[in-house]
C-alpha cells in the first residue's frame, strides 16, 4: 500500500528521460574521446580514487 506515489514519480521522471533532449556539448565530448585533459587533469596532486588500494592485504 502506498506505492501509487512513488509510482507516479517514476513514471514522470522515465517519461521526461524519454521525451527529453538534453544539450549536448560536442566539443566537449570531442576533447574527452580524443585523450584531452581539459577538465580531467589530474596532475595536481591529488591521489586517484579509483587507484587501486591493496595496503589493506599486506
Amino acid at each position: 500500500m502506498g506505492r501509487g506515489r512513488a509510482k507516479a514519480k517514476q513514471t514522470k521522471v522515465a517519461r521526461d528521460l524519454k521525451y527529453s533532449s538534453p544539450q549536448t556539448d560536442f566539443e566537449r565530448l570531442q576533447r574527452e574521446l580524443s585523450g584531452g585533459s581539459d577538465d580531467m587533469d589530474h596532475s595536481d596532486g591529488v591521489a586517484d580514487e579509483w587507484a587501486p588500494d591493496d595496503d589493506w592485504r599486506r
